[in-house]
Order: structure tokens, then C-alpha cells, then sequence
């Protein structure tokens, strides 16, 4: 990639990019502070917009350039403590949807997508968050920490959002009652069926936000996370959820986490980067 290309995401010129005249978001939270096992989620909103610079603009499925309606790049959310961080994207994504901008929160670890769906509880309602995702994260508190990524469920559901889990594969067993089967697709539920689409859909009220822990993937897809665990969804499991979740909810947010860049490869951020630009496709089309 030419360093004369623009660094931010899509590696667009200025005029696509400019906040007043921008439909779309993108807000990188480098926060890390609980990782568990393999550090590296901080520098993972720097990687997927480096990487989201080599992706082609024209989006085959959708046959749109969704670039064209603006995205912007905002400066990084930089705090030293979680409720500092948890507050400030709250505050700024609250901004977003006043502006009538649809945000994208890109992590570093889980625990970011607190405040980007605090923002959307208290700017729509009545919200769902479609939890994809390896674990369930529904721990009251981890090493005494209430804000740990593996407790992000259980403080996003006292938010007063609704969530609906697909993707599990891994949890404590202290994590059971709180992830009600009616609320879960499981992972192993996944090959084979014919409706865990339909129950997801079910599942969800109108308005959703869409939050993806990037483990939910099988680590042949995108092996650079934090927590990988096998047995994953692939590529088209994940994107045709959500562009089914596009033409039957209101998306009203995207959160993209738990990318641990890896030295030699950047498989894993360009899927990610891909995954937000498809996602923006897809709800600019709905």
C-alpha cells in the first residue's frame, strides 16, 4: 500500500471522509486491560483500518460503493480505565446518532461495546444486541473484575438491552442459567439446521445492534483473537445473518472486537475490515 494513500478506513480521499457530510462512523477504542490469554486487542482497531486501505470499494453482493455515502474516521478513544472508556464511547456514540450517523465501534477488547450500546439504549429503547460470539461472557465478575470481557453480557443486559447469543461454544458452568437456551443459538446447533436463522430473527426485537466478537469465527477464517476457540462459524454463516438481520430489523450500530493482530499475517484484519464494509453494504441496501 502507497503511503500516499489516506490513512483511514477504506484509505478514501476527503471528501468521503468529512463528519458533517458522512452517513457512517468509525470509532477505533484501542482499550486492553483484561485480556486473558493472548494480549494484542489494543492494537487491533489500527490494523483493520490499515488493512481496510487494500479492499476493493465495490461491493459484488450489494453491487454498491457504500463509500460513496461517506465514512468517517474519528480520532481513537484513548482512557486509562474501563468506566473512563465505557463513558466516553457512550458519549460519542450518542453524538453519532444524534448526528444521525450509524456508528461503528471497533476494539480492541469486548469490554468496549458497553458504551457504544448504552448509547443505543438510551437514544432507540428498546434495543436487542445480536451477540456473536465464541463465549457466552455472561460472568458476573472475572479475577474480581465486574468489567472484564468475560462479563460483558452480564453488564450490557443491565442496560436494559435484550441480548441474543449465536455462536457459543465455551462458557463456566456458572455462566448456564443466565444464557437461556431460547435466547442461544449454539455453535454445535449451527451445521445442518434449517432455522437457527429463523430463531435468531425470532429472537430479536425491531431495533438491533449488531455486536461481533471475532472468536465467533472459526479460527480458519480468522485465527488472530484473543481467545480462539474451534469448532466456529465460517464466512457465509456469519455475513448471511447479518444480512438477514438488515432486511428484517433496524441495525442501529456495529461493534467489532477482539482482533489480536498477528506479526506476519493480516488475514484476520482484512476480514475484519471486510466484515464492517459488507455490513455497511448490507444496511445501506435494506
Amino acid at each position: 500500500m502507497s503511503d500516499s494513500v489516506p490513512f483511514n478506513f477504506g484509505g478514501l480521499e476527503k471528501k468521503y471522509t468529512d463528519y458533517e457530510n458522512s452517513g457512517m462512523v468509525i470509532l477505533p477504542v484501542p482499550f486492553e486491560q483484561t485480556s486473558s490469554w493472548i494480549e494484542g486487542s489494543a492494537r487491533g482497531p489500527e490494523s483493520i483500518i490499515n488493512a481496510s486501505r487494500n479492499m476493493e470499494l465495490y461491493d459484488i453482493e450489494t453491487g454498491i460503493e457504500v463509500y460513496r455515502a461517506g465514512i468517517h474516521t474519528a480520532d481513537s478513544v484513548e482512557e486509562d480505565s474501563a468506566v473512563s472508556m465505557i463513558e466516553e464511547v457512550y458519549s460519542r456514540n450518542l453524538k453519532f446518532h444524534k448526528d444521525s450517523k450509524f456508528p461503528v465501534t471497533v476494539g480492541g477488547e469486548h469490554t468496549v461495546s458497553i458504551g457504544a450500546v448504552k448509547a443505543a439504549v438510551e437514544y432507540y429503547g428498546d434495543v436487542s444486541v445480536l451477540h456473536l460470539d465464541a463465549h457466552s461472557d455472561f460472568r458476573r465478575s472475572y479475577e474480581g473484575n465486574p468489567y472484564s470481557h468475560a462479563c460483558v453480557m452480564s453488564r450490557i443486559s443491565e442496560l436494559g438491552a435484550d441480548v441474543f447469543s449465536v455462536g457459543i461454544r465455551s462458557m463456566d458452568i456458572s455462566e448456564r442459567e443466565s444464557l437461556k437456551d431460547s435466547k442461544t443459538v449454539f455453535a454445535h446447533e449451527i451445521p445442518g439446521s434449517n432455522d437457527w436463522e429463523k430463531r435468531a430473527l425470532k429472537g430479536l426485537k425491531d431495533k438491533v445492534f449488531i455486536d461481533v466478537d471475532l472468536d465467533v469465527f472459526d479460527p480458519s477464517v480468522i485465527p488472530a483473537t484473543g481467545t480462539p476457540e474451534p469448532g466456529g462459524m465460517l464466512w457465509q454463516q456469519v455475513t448471511g445473518l447479518i444480512k438477514k438481520i438488515t432486511e428484517k430489523k433496524h441495525v442501529v450500530g456495529l461493534g467489532i472486537v477482539e482482533l489480536c493482530p498477528f506479526e506476519n499475517s493480516s488475514i484476520s484484519e482484512f476480514a475484519a475490515a471486510v466484515l464492517i464494509y459488507k455490513t455497511l453494504s448490507y444496511v445501506n441496501t435494506a
